[in-house]
């Protein structure tokens, strides 16, 4: 029987209570299952049989447990990952086509062992060199996130509401929001100008379910490069508005692929991943990827 270490947000409700249904739920499709809780102190404390990984939780408690096992000096054997969201956006469940409503026919799809790889992106230009599986960027977004900080949003509200509200925030934002001047080439290939957003993806969304580059791939070795001009301003908003009334659809702006950008924004915020990043001047950035770092078990 394989060994699963579950590592597991336990967030708002019964801890107690969701520990033995997701142990349970784990070890009925006949696996072996070892619980922590990412909230103390030991979850980081590996045992040498393990098979695999299971997260429980969110984008965030993702990024958690790659940051380790990516800081970790000596792996015996690569350690694939499973999912079973249950955070606000799951953005990277959502790239990997794992559901987050129904998880038993995703513990099932585990004894398969098939595994998607996922590229990590690397940064320089920023103190100790960070890494990020979903995004990072300038613009619109970053300050949507800098604006969630201080609204107020309900601990009891569901996901769906919290998605909602930073729609909303981010529809108003959308038509105010003045462009700025970004220094970005793609591949050697110069691309500057003024963007009301600029994203550098590993994922098909980021923040709330917001499809910037439906056609990527975080397996494919390159990034999509999301550009948003002002002639594309009212697409962005009529995206952002279509998905406020219930209509689903991708968001298709400018998007271009490359394995290598070098960027610089005339502001001072930016984000990585869930991270909101403030520096005392623009800095020039230099991406590259990883190819493959980590592996996730039961990808569509």
């Amino acid at each position: 029987m394989k060994i699963a270490q579950l590592l597991h947000n336990p967030g708002a409700g019964d801890e107690e209570h969701s520990r033995k249904e997701l142990v349970a739920l784990i070890e009925s499709e006949g696996f072996i299952c070892r619980y922590a809780s990412t909230k103390k102190n030991d979850w980081k404390e590996l045992k040498s049989d393990v098979d695999f990984l299971v997260v429980a939780g969110g984008d965030g408690t993702v990024r958690k447990v790659a940051k380790h096992l990516l800081n970790r000096k000596l792996i015996e054997k690569p350690l694939p990952v499973a999912l079973l969201p249950s955070g606000t956006a799951n953005n990277i469940a959502r790239t990997l086509n794992i559901p987050a409503d129904d998880p038993q026919p995703v513990v099932q799809s585990w004894r398969t062992d098939q595994r998607k790889r996922f590229d990590v992106g690397l940064v320089e230009g920023l103190p100790k060199k960070p890494f990020f599986l979903e995004g990072i960027g300038y613009g619109v977004f970053p300050q949507l996130m800098k604006e969630m900080k201080d609204h107020p949003v309900n601990s009891s509200d569901s996901p769906e509401d919290k998605l909602r509200t930073a729609l909303e925030v981010l529809a108003d934002m959308i038509q105010s929001y003045k462009v700025q001047s970004c220094r970005i080439e793609v591949d050697g290939v110069d691309y500057s100008g003024e963007y009301l957003l600029v994203e550098v993806m590993n994922i098909r969304s980021i923040g709330p379910n917001l499809v910037l580059a439906p056609t990527a791939d975080p397996g494919d070795g390159l990034f999509e490069v999301v550009l948003v001009s002002e002639s594309q301003r009212d697409g962005l908003l009529t995206y952002v508005q279509n998905r406020l009334q219930g209509v689903e659809g991708d968001y298709w702006g400018t998007v271009l692929k490359g394995k290598s950008i070098h960027m610089q924004w005339e502001g001072v915020e930016m984000h990585l991943d869930d991270q909101l990043i403030k520096s005392k001047k623009p800095r020039a950035l230099q991406l590259t990827l990883s190819e493959g770092l980590l592996s996730f078990l039961g990808a569509g």
